[in-house]
């Protein structure tokens, strides 16, 4: 679970974005289109609440993000004006910093035990980007306008995508857009390896189809334990902890009733049938990242 939990909405409390699940796809819409679907707190709370929906609902194979209106998200709310990004500090003992809440959410899609997708319907700027940066795949329209403004803005890039974006991109061009802080459309961010073009322009169409070939033809625990090797695998320092963490992984999957169904169905030519759940059976196959004192 995420922080913040004593601030959860319930599903029909939801007022910043919609949450809907069908054939075993959840879809989070944010739905503020008067605002272009502007990140505010109430919509970081919803979102964090519909992401430990989505993780505690087995049903669940994908969950798909987008944005209601012509907009995916417009960046945060610049409602307070000059005031916006000006937050006093908050006494600790710990952090005397209050965190970002771009950073909580996408802290939380990099938690998640389900296959994420963004469906960019347009305009994604600021926090609108960089929340879809640890999701697992994004598609684009050609002429979304996208652009990590932050440095145009006078502040700094948030949502760890100092972290992610290099990641995906690489330093080069992280760099030339973070320090121009300029607005690009979809194609170019479709070059850079950012995202995807939709065929036919479809963003929903192309995610939800991605997410049933998911639905339809994966383990779901085989593609939690697979989401966390991938993007735990992106801190190590040498393939022997990827071969570490593939061996305990095959070990484990190995000897469960999932593995016996998948070749079984497989060998009898029909659909498999899974019976592991990803919020009970899903193993730790990094022990050493959780334990420090792990040998």
């Amino acid at each position: 679970m995420s922080e913040l939990s004593e601030n959860r909405a319930e599903a029909h409390d939801f007022e910043t974005i919609d949450y809907t699940v069908a054939s075993s796809v959840a879809t989070i819409t944010l739905n503020r289109p008067d605002r272009l679907n502007a990140f505010n707190r109430q919509m970081m709370t919803e979102l964090l609440a519909a992401m430990d929906m989505a993780d505690g609902d087995d049903d669940v194979r994908a969950v798909v993000f987008t944005g209601a209106g012509r907009a995916f998200c417009a960046g945060a709310d610049l409602e307070r004006g000059g005031d916006t990004f000006h937050r006093p500090k908050e006494v600790s003992v710990d952090d005397p910093v209050r965190r970002d809440g771009g950073g909580l959410v996408s802290l939380r899609i990099f938690e998640m035990s389900k296959p994420t997708i963004a469906a960019i319907n347009g305009p994604a700027v600021g926090v609108g980007i960089t929340m879809t940066l640890p999701m697992d795949i994004r598609f684009v329209v050609p002429d979304a306008k996208i652009g990590f403004v932050f440095a145009s803005r006078g502040i700094a890039p948030e949502a760890c995508s100092s972290w992610f974006l290099p990641r995906i991109v690489g330093i080069s061009q992280a760099t030339q857009w973070c320090y121009t802080g300029r607005v690009f459309d979809g194609r170019e961010a479709a070059s850079a390896g950012l995202a995807q073009l939709a065929p036919d322009d479809d963003v929903m169409a192309a995610a939800r189809s991605l997410a049933g070939e998911i639905a339809a033809n994966a383990a779901p625990v085989s593609v939690a334990v697979t989401r966390r090797m991938l993007w735990r695998g992106l801190t190590f320092d040498h393939p022997m902890d990827a071969h570490r963490a593939d061996s305990r992984a095959v070990q484990y999957l190995g000897a469960t009733a999932d593995a016996r169904e998948g070749i079984q169905s497989f060998l009898e030519k029909r659909e498999p049938e899974w019976s592991l759940r990803p919020s009970a059976d899903t193993p730790e196959v990094m022990p050493w990242l959780v334990d420090p004192e792990f040998d």
